[in-house]
């Protein structure tokens, strides 16, 4: 109740100098050339001074103002020529431009605007004025109408402007987000996996170099390529954070042979397998494809002791990818970290799903074709 009272009486200095105004040119006309009667001067002052709190109490000031200006007109007295010109209910004129500029519901504008036109047309009508002060009157309130209205449209314009700029930063955070996930998805899946290849390779290297010098040299080459290939990976990655560049095409199925030779060499005994008849895939279903089972041979290195099988399976609208083994692995659950919920984020993020099994060794991956 406090703040509604105070929201009343806090009024822009603007509208202070025009109710100042309104009320002025309102009241003038009933003191000359003589001295009105009481009720006179105080029916101009009620046409004029709510016009003061249009905008905190419109429906209360457009009845104060709107009833006073009708008595007034109805009831006052014949005045000379020049000072009916002086008269004009400029505090109704005032309500009904801040009237039109508001945003009200449709049936209650509708409601007031009847209202409003039968008590113009009862003051014209009743003191018998001429057609002249009719268009007179009647132009004075249409213009002002209008000219709330103009208002009103440009105030919803500029708001939907606002709406506008806010949805495009919030889809702009949205794409930056997207894209840090993306990047550190990404930074993710080519460190661990490289890094397991070559702490892998680099763990065995010792005793290989003396047993079999040959083996051992296929070894460092494995490292070295491995490594070569996590730097140029790295290195397109964090040129996208160095501003707008042209982004090189991610690997896709085509480069899965490549990942399961990588692992063979690791040491890892693994078989690659291809059912049905290949579809085409969206950008966003090859690089999934890829990664999971990037993922999923890293996570078989460090975990399991057994042969891992990489089985791609084709149907008419799905491609199952299959990355089964761990025959002779530890048979604790595997914690979910940010490998497999990256995992699980690629499959949804493509509309595909993702299923790991309770050993957490068979990852199941249903992506869609087309």
């Amino acid at each position: 109740m406090r703040d509604r009272i105070r929201r009343v009486f806090e009024v822009p200095p603007v509208d202070a100098v025009l109710a100042g105004v309104v009320s002025v040119a309102m009241v003038g006309p009933t003191l000359v050339p003589y001295v009105q009667p009481w009720w006179g001067v105080s029916l101009a002052v009620l046409a004029s001074v709510p016009v003061l709190w249009r905008r905190a109490a419109l429906l209360t000031s457009g009845l104060v103002v709107g009833t006073a200006t009708t008595l007034l007109t109805i009831s006052y007295p014949a005045l000379p020529h020049s000072i009916v010109l002086l008269f004009l209910p400029l505090g109704a004129l005032v309500w009904t431009y801040t009237f039109a500029a508001a945003a009200i519901p449709p049936p209650l504008r509708v409601t007031i605007i009847v209202v409003q036109g039968t008590a113009v047309m009862l003051s014209l009508v009743l003191p018998g004025e001429n057609l002249d002060t009719f268009r007179y009157v009647v132009t004075a309130f249409v213009a002002a109408y209008a000219a709330g209205v103009g208002t009103r449209a440009r105030d919803a314009q500029r708001a939907a402007e606002r709406e506008r700029a806010w949805r495009l930063e919030e889809e702009r955070a949205a794409a930056i987000t997207h894209e840090r996930t993306r990047i550190a998805r990404d930074m993710h899946d080519i460190v661990t996996h490289s890094v397991g290849l070559i702490v892998v390779q680099a763990e065995a290297g010792a005793s290989v170099v003396q047993r079999d010098p040959v083996r051992a040299g296929a070894v460092f080459e494995t490292i070295a390529a491995t490594g070569r290939d996590a730097v140029t990976q790295l290195r397109l990655i964090l040129g996208t954070l160095r501003g707008p560049v042209t982004r090189e095409p991610q690997p896709g199925l085509d480069a899965v042979p490549a990942l399961v030779t990588q692992a063979r060499q690791a040491g890892l005994d693994v078989a690659l397998e291809e059912h049905g008849t290949a579809r085409a895939l969206t950008s966003a279903a090859e690089v999934a494809a890829y990664r999971i089972v990037q993922e999923s041979l890293t996570n078989a290195l460090r975990h399991s002791r057994g042969g891992v099988r990489v089985l791609l399976e084709w149907a008419d609208d799905t491609l199952t990818v299959q990355i089964a083994g761990g025959g002779g692995a530890s048979t604790r659950r595997v914690r979910e970290g940010h490998g497999i919920l990256g995992m699980r984020e690629r499959a949804a993020a493509c509309g595909g799903s993702l299923r790991i099994d309770p050993g957490g060794f068979t990852v199941t991956a249903t992506l869609p074709t087309g």
